[in-house]
């Protein structure tokens, strides 16, 4: 594979959708350099401030911070890492639908940005006081006089180690160690009722002791188990939807090593040999293949009206993927599940709106292009490698109307699979 092909394919997965500059200039720096810059992106973000939330009723609040997220998933300079914050609010799959909290959405995804590339241990102990999480799941409904297990049950079949590695027994142990958290609504603070809590001994995973949330969380971390199902996870939505090979799973986990470092696991596997080999394996979710388009076109949705946006919201809710409403605490589907004969229907309303706001370089750069080179400028601004001869064929007839060619492009399998 040439050298742009393996940098493209690169941006495409760790990057919401790179622009042509943007593969022209890893083009440059290499491959290894490019997975550097991604992981420990260099200056400061460009993104925009989190949204005032005050004077809004509920709905206003989720509008505001689902515009506002989706404008910096587009505005960062920080790609990955705001690709990362996307991915561990699918892996923490938490919907404002129950949780009925603009800002302990918000208050969840800080979390998701602030520890979400460091040591997993201190992540996860913060997740299970996370008030967005507990709410989500119950857990302020846990008593020792009333253990609920919603919280133990996710927090080891989705969220650490996976389905078996753990039995029911560890299930209803793990439930009384997360007994006794309570949450205020008002302030957005967690906090644990000594008389709730459940101070007794516990067997959990084969081992005993008065564990606590923390307690567990060790337990959980202790098992080899939690890395190799972290590394099944990433992969799964980085890289390829069949299950990584064991000598990959392998050298990510090396990566992870004592330290638990997430940061250098998400670097092992972008860096990993395979990791190139997957192309064409991943079909793009409604928000990458939104947000990526929006990039490429030049646009941000803070530019929109407000008509505009609630039709781009209406829009990702029409595939299925509106921010903040995973559909269950198993998180977004996958693969053929975005590509519905209605899906369909509505990404293209979705990328006719989008190329209505290009930018004018953008259409101008097809403008300019010879018509018998369109197909190439398309592909170029699309970041797509090539097309099939039906998908020429197909876009080379729409090729004197730069609009709906853009508009075509950005619905063709070519661009849909990445």
């Amino acid at each position: 594979m040439a050298e742009r092909e393996k940098v493209a394919h690169l941006l495409r997965r760790a990057t919401f959708g790179p622009t042509a500059e943007e593969v022209d200039e890893a083009e440059r720096a290499g491959y290894q350099a490019t997975v550097d810059r991604l992981v420990n992106p260099p200056g400061a973000d460009g993104a925009p401030a989190a949204p005032v939330l005050a004077n809004l009723n509920k709905d206003q609040q989720i509008q505001r911070i689902t515009d506002w997220w989706l404008d910096r998933m587009v505005a960062t300079a920080h790609q990955f890492p705001e690709k990362l914050v996307f991915f561990w609010h699918g892996h923490w799959a938490t919907s404002v639908e129950k949780v009925d909290s603009a800002p302990l959405m918000m208050q969840q995804q800080n979390v998701f940005r602030q520890l979400g590339r460091g040591d997993f241990a201190p992540f996860v102990k913060a997740m299970l006081r996370d008030p967005a999480l507990v709410l989500w799941l119950d857990g302020q409904r846990n008593t020792k006089r009333a253990p609920n297990e919603n919280l133990a049950r996710e927090l080891m079949e989705l969220f650490t180690i996976g389905i078996g590695n753990y039995t029911e027994a560890d299930v209803q142990q793990g439930a009384k160690a997360l007994t006794g958290w309570t949450v205020n609504r008002g302030n957005g603070t967690v906090k644990l009722e000594p008389s709730r809590f459940d101070s007794g001994e516990k067997t959990i995973l084969g081992q005993k002791g008065k564990f606590d949330a923390d307690g567990y969380t060790d337990l959980l971390m202790a098992q080899p188990a939690t890395v190799k199902f972290l590394a099944d996870r990433l992969w799964f939505r980085f890289a390829s939807g069949e299950r990584p090979a064991p000598e990959v799973v392998d050298r990510m986990s090396k990566a992870y090593g004592a330290n638990r470092d997430l940061n250098a696991l998400t670097a092992a596997m972008l860096r990993d040999p395979a990791f190139p080999a997957t192309r064409g394996q991943l079909v793009k979710q409604p928000t990458e293949w939104a947000v990526g388009a929006m990039r490429q076109l030049g646009i941000r949705p803070s530019s929109f009206n407000d008509a505009d946006r609630k039709a781009l919201r209406d829009g990702l809710n029409g595939m299925d993927q509106l921010l903040f409403h995973p559909p269950s605490v198993g998180g977004w589907p996958d693969g053929g599940a975005w590509l519905t004969t209605s899906s369909v229907q509505v990404r293209l309303r979705v990328a006719e709106l989008l190329v209505s706001k290009a930018a004018a370089p953008a259409i101008e750069k097809l403008n300019a292009a010879p018509e018998q080179g369109r197909m190439e400028a398309l592909a170029r601004l699309l970041v797509v490698d090539m097309w099939t001869q039906r998908t020429r064929q197909a876009l080379s007839e729409q090729a004197k109307d730069a609009r709906r060619l853009l508009a075509l492009g950005l619905i063709s399998p070519e661009y849909c699979v990445h």
